[in-house]
């Protein structure tokens, strides 16, 4: 992969395992605990995406990113505490993270040969799934399930990469930029509550 893209992969593991820590902080667990989440969060939405693409699951073949796991656990266990925030640093870590990997998996996607369609639903999929795994181990209502954008937000990035690379602009330009407008689209869920339109209850038509 171009050195961009991998470190694009360490940032959206890193700042996953980080939301999971923070959320085993929340929850009071144990150092196991600490760890187990973290790795979840943290490679979950990759393991789906090799998973699917058939290819060699990540972590198996580079050890490097259950270390970065490991570390970033323990840094939460110890250190969380000192966050007194640690819900609004949460949804900032899962701003950056689903930003990042609806970029890798819309990438990885691409260069397994899938059309357009396809790579963007991976991409998707590889930035919302870590995190639905986090909040079903850890009972808490998941993100993606909330009114704020969250998937959208992936759904932007991973578009706006696929369209880019289809226009022929080069993989780091449209990765930093996808990245951006994703994020954007999070930051202003967060900030102001935006919400796509919700589904109305409504009178049945008569027969």
């Amino acid at each position: 992969m171009p050195l961009y893209i991998t470190w694009l992969d360490y940032l959206g593991v890193s700042v996953f395992a980080m939301s999971g820590a923070l959320v085993a902080s929340r929850k009071q667990m144990d150092i196991i605990g600490f760890a187990l989440v973290a790795t979840v969060t943290g490679i979950g939405g990759g393991t789906l995406r090799d998973i699917i693409l058939d290819r060699p699951v990540f972590w198996i073949s580079e050890q490097f990113y259950l270390f970065i796991c490991l570390v970033i656990a323990c840094i939460g266990f110890f250190f969380a505490h000192r966050v007194q925030k640690r819900y609004s640093l949460l949804l900032w870590f899962d701003a950056i993270g689903i930003s990042a990997y609806g970029i890798l998996g819309a990438h990885l996607a691409l260069n397994q040969g899938a059309s357009f369609l396809p790579a963007i639903t991976l991409g998707v999929m590889t930035a919302t799934f870590g995190g639905l795994v986090r909040d079903v181990i850890t009972n808490e209502t998941p993100l993606i399930l909330k009114h704020e954008v969250y998937a959208t937000a992936a759904l932007l990035s991973a578009c706006t990469y696929v369209a880019l690379r289809l226009i022929g602009v080069d993989i780091t330009t449209a990765a930093i930029i996808g990245t951006v407008f994703g994020f954007a689209l999070r930051a202003c869920g967060i900030q102001f509550q935006l919400s796509l339109p919700r589904y109305r209850p409504r009178k049945g038509a008569d027969y």
